[in-house]
């Protein structure tokens, strides 16, 4: 992959030159392990590094410094943009171990979301990515959130941040609680950032779930599940295939 610098100056660049060469050097290791576990086939021709307002009001109007138009990936590699992100996801609710965990969220979980933008380019996931994704958009994101937190994060950064969405969901659920999992999406970008990343958090507590606790730790017999889902044609959505419905997540 190509790596591109969109930045507004040489000073800008050489502020974040350190991280983006760590960062770039462990997605190689990321990518190579997606190749010879997840059938990522057709990578992505390049990773556009910039600040986190460009990537939110110039290459895109979404309000997450990462996102893939076509076949690049944009992302900030600010971590306090980041941090102040996390943030505002809470609403302004007084939730002290939460704040504590985001005011000091490192490199690692940044990178993770990095790893989520290449990993939407595996094979193994059966709807294209930039066309309408029906009844499983749930399935991609939290399997894109939970393959590289799994792979790039130590074990104890990986279940920190499981505690952590697992508590955002006991306590947005009163909020947004009554939405389906299948219907992930169905708010759009200019809803608030606690409802975009409901959505989220859930999917990844959901894969968690099923690779965990139904499938021996072992992601690749979920995506086994997921196609015969698909080749049986998709007669009833996938949280009722996967009995999620009644599953405290």
């Amino acid at each position: 992959m190509k790596h591109i610098y969109a930045f507004e100056d040489i000073s800008e660049y050489e502020k974040y030159q350190e991280i983006i060469q760590r960062f770039s050097k462990r997605l190689n290791e990321y990518q190579v392990l997606l190749e010879e576990k997840y059938a990522l086939v057709d990578k992505p021709k390049g990773v556009v590094w910039t600040s986190a307002e460009a990537a939110t009001s110039i290459f895109s109007d979404l309000p997450i410094p990462a996102f893939t138009n076509k076949d690049t990936i944009y992302i900030s590699p600010d971590v306090k943009a980041w941090r102040k992100l996390f943030m505002q996801q809470l609403d302004g609710k007084d939730l002290p171990n939460i704040q504590g965990f985001y005011e000091q969220i490192s490199e690692n979980h940044i990178l993770t979301i990095l790893g989520h933008e290449l990993t939407h380019h595996s094979d193994l996931f059966l709807d294209e990515f930039e066309n309408e994704r029906e009844g499983s958009i749930w399935f991609e994101e939290g399997m894109c959130q939970y393959l590289p937190r799994k792979l790039l994060l130590t074990d104890r950064e990986f279940n920190e941040v499981s505690t952590i969405e697992k508590e955002l969901v006991d306590v947005f659920t009163r909020k947004y609680g009554n939405r389906s999992l299948d219907e992930f999406g169905s708010k759009s970008y200019t809803a608030s950032l606690s409802s975009i990343m409901f959505d989220y958090w859930r999917s990844f507590l959901a894969i968690k779930y099923l690779v965990e606790n139904r499938f021996q730790n072992n992601a690749n017999l979920v995506f086994k599940e997921y196609h015969k889902w698909d080749k049986e044609g998709r007669k009833i959505s996938l949280t009722e295939y996967f009995k999620l419905e009644k599953i405290s997540l």
